[in-house]
This record gives structure tokens, sequence and C-alpha cells, in this order.
């Protein structure tokens, strides 16, 4: 099962990449703007995601995506580690968060 460990080593693995804490607990950022963050209990991950897109995504995998009520009006998503397929998938979910906040001559 996939853990803040994995969602760490995966962060650090993408180009100019920052761990920062924030909010006491870690964050990930990426020429300055943050892309990742993993709340208090570790068992979930927030990434950035466009509004529309997000409401698709939880409509599609309710299990697996949400936005915590305080969190409504952003342009971020929560993802359980714990129904992630495998490293591959989390991969791909923070690459795209990644993608959204790095400069475009890193992409």
């Amino acid at each position: 099962m996939l853990d803040a460990d994995d969602v760490r080593r995966i962060a650090l693995s993408l180009p100019q990449v920052v761990e920062k804490e924030r909010w006491r607990h870690p964050t990930f950022d990426v020429a300055g703007r943050m892309f990742l963050t993993v709340p208090d209990d570790q068992t979930s991950f927030a990434v950035r995601c466009p509004r529309l897109e997000r409401d698709e995504l939880i409509a599609a995998e309710p299990d697996k995506f949400w936005v915590p009520p305080h969190e409504a009006h952003s342009s971020w998503v929560r993802a359980r580690l714990a129904a992630l397929e495998d490293a591959d998938e989390l991969h791909d979910i923070l690459l795209d968060s990644w993608r959204q906040a790095a400069p475009e001559e890193l992409r």
C-alpha cells in the first residue's frame, strides 16, 4: 500500500521540487508555487486540479477523490492513498499537478 513516504519520494523526483513545511505538514513547490500537500493524517494528499475537472473526477471516483468543505472554492482536490491502484497512478497525479504549477520552460 502507498504511503506518505511514496508521495514524498515521487514528488522530490520531479524537476526543481522543494519540500517546505506549512501549516505543520509537508508541502511541495516547484519554482515557488505549491503543487502538493500532505495533510496531518498522511492517508491522503492534495493536488492542484481545475475545478471543472475536479467535479468530474469526484463524480467518477468518489472513493478516491474528494474536497473538504473548507477547500470547496479552491482549485485543489484530495486523493486517498489507499484507493490508488499503484505508484504509477500516484506519479501521474503528482506530475499533472506539478505541470499546473511549473513554469513553461520546465514542463
